[in-house]
């Protein structure tokens, strides 16, 4: 019978573990001899391939389901690279926007000219500095800080102008 089952199964191009004979159909499948003798039975469904071992879905549904609640999301589950969930374009795009806004501010208060500005717009938009603490670093280096003796005064130094 082993024989049989391995004959059925190449036959069926499965495995001979899948491969059922009827239980009233015994005597004829002992006495097939050859491949054609198998072909026949298993025409006339008296050798049947049995149905593939199908794997439930059930917890790849749940998790599916936690995962839209944002749960089992965490570094834990985390797999690649330090970056490998942020693109390049968006660490890049998040750069340059604190840059461009850093430098804005410097602009409006009038912390820089506005030639030193547009250079260091085209700067940063070069990739030329590493973040916004890299600007401050690079504008106490070359002094280029404007003076702000007459443009901005604090508080405290208005209240003892006005009792003078």
């Amino acid at each position: 019978m082993k024989t049989k089952k391995r004959l059925a199964a190449d036959i069926m191009k499965t495995s001979p573990k899948k491969v059922k004979f009827l239980a009233g159909a015994l005597e004829d499948i002992k006495k097939a001899i050859t491949r054609a003798d198998i072909r026949g039975l298993i025409a006339v469904k008296r050798i049947v391939k049995s149905g593939a071992n199908e794997h439930s879905r059930a917890g790849a549904r749940k998790n599916a389901a936690q995962k839209r609640k944002g749960r089992q999301k965490g570094a834990g589950t985390k797999k690649g690279k330090k970056y490998a969930s942020v693109s390049g374009k968006d660490r890049w795009m998040a750069k340059i926007r604190t840059q461009r806004k850093f430098l804005k501010e410097l602009k409006v208060n009038g912390l820089v000219v506005p030639k030193t500005y547009q250079d260091l717009y085209r700067k940063s938009s070069g990739g030329y500095f590493r973040n916004k603490r890299h600007i401050k670093l690079y504008l106490t280096e070359h002094k280029l800080f404007e003076e702000q003796s007459n443009k901005v005064v604090s508080p405290a130094v208005k209240s003892t102008e006005k009792k003078k």
